[in-house]
């Protein structure tokens, strides 16, 4: 998938609060998607960090778009597992966010992202496993 492509799938698949993350596609290799998180104010919690939620958001989505991307396009499909460890808080600056298609089997396909602050240190990683639905 070209960026137009996967800009077209994330305004068409994401729900709308999702879609208020801005997220936005950054690169793409044969078998991983990288997306662009760009900082915003309302991402942190009372702590000053980026919430834990909107990482999790953000690695889920972009595993949806590796997968559309390793597919050829998007199929419809749900998150099985995702399990996520936060590595350093983040306070500002927009987060690279990669996921990568470990392997696709017929049904399950596995998956790990790494979510990377401006300074390119890892801020959290997760993996995953997604159902091919049909």
């Amino acid at each position: 998938m070209d960026e137009t492509a996967i800009r077209d799938l994330l305004d068409s698949i994401l729900a709308p609060w999702v879609r208020d993350l801005s997220l936005s596609p950054a690169a793409t290799s044969a078998d991983s998607v990288t997306l662009r998180l760009p900082f915003s104010e309302t991402l942190r919690h009372a702590g000053g960090v980026i919430c834990g939620q909107v990482f999790m958001a953000a690695a889920d989505t972009a595993m949806v778009v590796a997968i559309s991307h390793v597919l050829g396009g998007f199929k419809p499909m749900t998150t099985v597992s995702l399990n996520t460890s936060f590595l350093r808080p983040v306070k500002t600056g927009d987060v690279l966010v990669t996921a990568k298609v470990l392997r696709r089997g017929r049904n399950l396909v596995f998956g790990e992202i790494e979510l990377r602050a401006a300074e390119g240190e890892l801020a959290a990683h997760a993996t995953t496993t997604y159902a091919l639905l049909g």
